[in-house]
């Protein structure tokens, strides 16, 4: 899928009009992460709502994936903070003859989604980005049934200093990770999981990758990532 989709983005704009880095990828860890604890993605993404959110969309290969698997999906992005502008995605629909909707949200406003229930929704590399990521937590809690999301964790500071047995954050001065002044909040592994318990949600699985031993919150070298699979404590 990643090579189709390649492969229609270069017949309509040059390598560097896309968003970089490959997104489909994710699904290897989220599929890692559902095999240990005995589900698959598909079983999870079915439901009674029938709708499906992809947020933090990029050019869309997510939802285009998941879309091609049979569902139906809302991809979401911020157009003012979007690679391209959300250019990428909407050229993609139309080269795909894609279903898919499209909406550009302000998670850090007092946001509305396209569609008021979720079975699913994916928040893969996005939560990091937020300034509340609190509230966007809770609000997805009562909108979805479940989530799968990914976020940057760390486990010591710069100089060395562990804190990863406690339920902390770290926060970013503006261009401290990447020069990107998007990157606020990195939590520990307790902080993100304290976190998700406060905002309503229970975790199904959980895991890391990347640097599991020395990661810190700025340094690209030692860089870990949380993979979760949740389940809102609300009836949704």
């Amino acid at each position: 899928m990643e090579r189709t989709l390649w492969t229609v983005k270069l017949t309509q704009r040059p390598e560097s009009f896309w968003y970089p880095y490959p997104t489909i990828r994710n699904v290897t860890h989220v599929d890692e992460l559902l095999t240990a604890s005995g589900s698959n993605l598909p079983e999870l993404c079915r439901g009674v709502h029938g709708k499906i959110a992809d947020i933090g969309t990029a050019d869309g290969d997510l939802a285009f994936f998941l879309e091609r698997n049979g569902f139906s999906v809302d991809a979401i992005d911020f157009e003012p903070t979007n690679f391209n502008r959300m250019q990428g995605v909407r050229i993609l629909k139309e080269a795909l003859n894609s279903s898919i909707t499209i909406q550009s949200i302000d998670l850090d406003s007092q946001f509305s989604l396209l569609s008021e229930k979720y079975d699913m929704v994916f928040l893969l590399g996005i939560l990091y980005h937020l300034k509340n990521p609190f509230f966007v937590l809770e609000k997805l809690a009562r909108t979805a049934r479940r989530c799968v999301l990914s976020t940057r964790v760390a486990r010591k500071t710069r100089d060395g200093h562990s804190f990863a047995n406690y339920p902390v954050a770290y926060l970013l001065g503006p261009n401290e990770c990447n020069r990107d002044s998007t990157n606020f909040w990195i939590f520990s592994g307790e902080g993100l999981k304290r976190l998700i318990d406060r905002s309503g949600w229970n975790i199904l699985a959980y895991r890391t990758v990347g640097d599991t031993v020395n990661s810190t919150p700025t340094d690209p070298t030692h860089d870990e990532r949380a993979f979760c699979i949740l389940e809102s404590k609300d009836v949704v």
